[in-house]
This record gives structure tokens, C-alpha cells and sequence, in this order.
């Protein structure tokens, strides 16, 4: 049996609450969650995740830009571990700009797709905010499909102007 990878990750804090990320041996996200180490857990395939704040630097500081405002793109290096259409639709959502959201059916259409298989595969995206996944919404412009919750799909849309601020 294959030894498990060692990645790194770390925990930080976030208007939205903890948000935790996780790199492998050259730097590149593999995966991110909203939640603790648990949360992370599972979106790593077959790795034991050390926690390690000097490796994991330059996302969190990324991710903490974009919490206040001052980034709405990353420039990460990212290693999201999937199929070859997981891979094509995650790609798609990495093309929707902050700020702006598209359908399951309009990323179907896109890649030749049925929109229940775009919704899988957004289901499966290892790597949340980073990979816009918040950024999908139902046809009928409901918050739908979103693993850690509508709460948390709506405050980022809001941040980014995608959709109006219903909060105070």
C-alpha cells in the first residue's frame, strides 16, 4: 500500500469563521474548506495534513487580501486532485470573474455537459473560494449547491457584488 502524502496546512480566521487550507511538497493548494482541520479532512484523498503556518504564508495572505477587499483574483498554484471533466469544469469556474455568477446550465452548455454533471463535479471541487465554486447558482437564481452552506454562498457573493447586500 502507497504511503499517504504529507501536506501542510493551516487554520486561520475569516469574516465568515475559521477557513482552512492545505498545500503539497512544492507549495500548490490542493485543497481549502470553510471549518477546521476536520473540514479539511475530507477533501484530501490519501494525505496526512501537518500543520505548518511558514508553508502555507502566501495563501493565507491571498485569501485574507481578498476577505478585505483588496483582491478579487489569486494567483495561486493549485494541484486539485480529480477526473479529466471535474478538471474542465473546474477550470470553467476558474473563467467566471468575482463579481459575476453563471447557471449549471450555462456551464453545461458550455462544456457539452448536462447541468446535473456540472453540479457534481462543483460538488467535488477540492479547492472552495480559491476555485470560485460559490460562484454557480440554479437557473432560477437560487443559492443552491453550495457545501458549506447558503450562509456562507451568499456573504461571498455579496462581497464580491454579485449579488445585492440583504444584511445590515
Amino acid at each position: 500500500m502507497k504511503k499517504p502524502e504529507t501536506v501542510h496546512y493551516s487554520t486561520f480566521k475569516t469574516p465568515v469563521g475559521p477557513f482552512s487550507v492545505a498545500v503539497d511538497s512544492s507549495g500548490a493548494v490542493v485543497a481549502t474548506a470553510f471549518g477546521d482541520r476536520a473540514s479539511l479532512g475530507g477533501r484530501l484523498t490519501r494525505a496526512h495534513a501537518v500543520r505548518d503556518e511558514a508553508k502555507t504564508a502566501g495563501i493565507r495572505a491571498e485569501i485574507t487580501d481578498y476577505f478585505h477587499s483588496a483582491r478579487a483574483r489569486f494567483s495561486l498554484k493549485l494541484a486539485p486532485q480529480g477526473t479529466d471533466f471535474q478538471k474542465r469544469v473546474w477550470a470553467a469556474l476558474q473563467k467566471i470573474p468575482a463579481g459575476q455568477t453563471r447557471s449549471y446550465g450555462q456551464i453545461a452548455r458550455e462544456l457539452g455537459s448536462s447541468p446535473r454533471a456540472v453540479g457534481q463535479a462543483n460538488g467535488a471541487n477540492p479547492i472552495c473560494l480559491i476555485i470560485p465554486c460559490h460562484r454557480v447558482i440554479g437557473s432560477d437564481g437560487s443559492l443552491t449547491g453550495f457545501a458549506f452552506g447558503e450562509t456562507i454562498k451568499r456573504w461571498l457573493l455579496e462581497h464580491e457584488g454579485a449579488i445585492p447586500v440583504t444584511h445590515g
